[in-house]
């Protein structure tokens, strides 16, 4: 039996998951701060159907998925909970450089069973992946992030963005030195957000 969970059927077993990702992150903030302190109590809107939603412009098939400043693991750990039931090959590659967070997000993979490995670098230092999915949430403006993400994306990839009120002129600056298709569509869960579908990453000029 499945429900509906932003845009995305999940499983009563993927429910489970994510109800117990957010025990975690309820425990885990007081200490390490790694979601205010004041959205507890919005966890599942403001944080877990946000990050889910995003896994609607997921490719059908895919092998490597990397998220960038996973932070308290949205939206990596909430989208490999949804890779766990409807991608089981796959594998997530979170890069996070402050070593709590890291340690955070080993223990919530390791509880939760999930094929996840956590990197405690710097994305710009961190080799290059090859990932089929690059996804970011609130992590930089576009024309910063959208090295990041050709960084560790492989040719032919896709990558799925969380953006706020500023979207628009993210995607206006960024074009000045970068030429990438783009699908911009409303958020489900803040009515000032955009996610952003991008493809065909290439700095302007080469």
């Amino acid at each position: 039996m499945s429900s509906q969970l932003g845009g995305v059927d999940v499983s009563r077993e993927t429910i489970q998951n994510l109800e117990d990702f957010a025990a975690l992150v309820t425990k885990w903030t007081p200490k390490i701060n790694l979601i205010a302190k004041g959205s507890v109590p919005d966890i599942w809107d403001r944080h877990i159907t946000d990050s889910v939603q995003l896994y609607r412009f997921a490719p059908k098939a895919y092998e490597k998925w990397a998220d960038l400043g996973s932070g308290g693991g949205f939206p990596g750990i909430i989208l490999a909970i949804l890779a766990k039931e409807k991608q089981p090959n796959a594998h997530f590659t979170l890069i996070e450089s402050d070593q709590r967070k890291s340690t955070f997000l080993r223990t919530a993979a390791r509880e939760l069973r999930l094929s996840i490995t956590v990197i405690a670098e710097r994305i710009e230092q961190t080799a290059p992946l090859g990932a089929d999915v690059v996804s970011a949430r609130a992590l930089a403006p576009l024309p910063s992030l959208l090295p990041l993400v050709g960084r560790h994306m492989r040719d032919g990839g896709i990558c799925l963005l969380h953006k706020g009120k500023q979207a628009a002129q993210e995607v206006a600056d960024a074009k000045n030195d970068w030429s990438f298709d783009l699908e911009d569509h409303a958020s489900m869960t803040d009515p000032e957000a955009r996610l952003l579908v991008i493809q065909r990453i290439s700095a302007r000029g080469k």
